[in-house]
């Protein structure tokens, strides 16, 4: 397929017009016409309805729309990665949740990063934490980072550090016995965390909202009162202007972060690189 037939395609669909679509592709009309009925001819049916002043899609034409623009957006995303690593000495990609993306020292442990190693081209990609073994087994990913260590055969790790989880309301002055009547706000930060979470006998109920994004929980904390454990440097500006305050003068949860990879994984020297250079969270 001619990624050139698809692009006069989009455009065609887009303006309605196969002159207009010549002009803002510096074709000819006879050229956008010519590669139109290649197209239709590769696909053996019509692309358009072709009327005076009136040119749309067929059936066909709109059932190969979402497919042409993917294409599309899937050969320019091509196009990005072989130019970038024409000049970037070493690549490397790095997967872990959104939610752990989200937390403040990971984000400047990522700057520490760039900043160290500007020759390099780094991609930070959201990976949900229960396809993080699985990506990495099919090197989507060179390494990830969480809180939980699969169990995975050849699995190399290194403790990166340890961030709290501290619980938090919008009103002052609480103990664990006074909050089992306000909104529960779970973030979901794995296995782990549900244990002992569930050992905790005021937050056994369901919650208002369950959520995997530490920005809606505080944002919903925020709004609407409640109580929920969340990281304490996301809360920690909140504290100290009193919008948020401590329970029980600051019940927390430790919970370790790693970063892993696979011993058979041909960056391992770049990994190594890596934690030498950036140290601990």
């Amino acid at each position: 397929m001619d990624i050139q037939l698809l692009r006069t395609f989009i455009e065609v669909s887009k303006t309605r017009h196969f002159g207009h679509a010549a002009d803002n592709l510096y074709l000819t009309q006879s050229a956008v016409s010519f590669r139109i009925r290649q197209l239709e001819t590769q696909l053996n049916t019509a692309l358009f309805i072709r009327q005076r002043n009136n040119v749309r899609l067929t059936d066909a034409g709109e059932r190969l729309l979402p497919y042409a623009e993917t294409m599309i957006q899937t050969w320019q995303r091509a196009q990005q990665d072989v130019s970038a690593m024409q000049v970037a000495n070493e690549q490397l990609t790095l997967g872990a949740s959104p939610m752990l993306w989200e937390l403040d020292g990971v984000s400047g442990w990522m700057n520490r990063l760039c900043a160290d190693h500007t020759d390099w081209l780094l991609r930070a990609e959201s990976t949900p934490r229960e396809l993080l073994a699985r990506h990495l087994i099919e090197k989507r990913i060179d390494a990830g980072l969480t809180s939980e260590q699969p169990k995975l055969e050849g699995l190399q790790s290194h403790h990166l550090g340890d961030y709290q989880l501290q619980l938090v309301s919008h009103l002052p002055d609480l103990t664990l016995g006074d909050i089992s009547q306000l909104s529960l706000v779970y973030l979901d930060w794995g296995t782990r965390f549900a244990v002992a979470h569930s050992q905790i006998a005021p937050l056994q109920r369901p919650p208002v909202l369950h959520t995997q994004s530490c920005h809606l929980a505080l944002n919903y904390l925020l709004t609407h009162g409640g109580v929920a454990f969340l990281p304490s440097l996301a809360i920690q500006p909140y504290v100290d202007s009193a919008q948020l305050y401590l329970v029980d003068h600051g019940h927390v949860m430790t919970h370790p972060l790693y970063l892993l990879w696979l011993k058979s994984n041909d960056k391992t020297l770049l990994i190594n690189e890596l934690i030498r250079s950036t140290g601990q969270i």
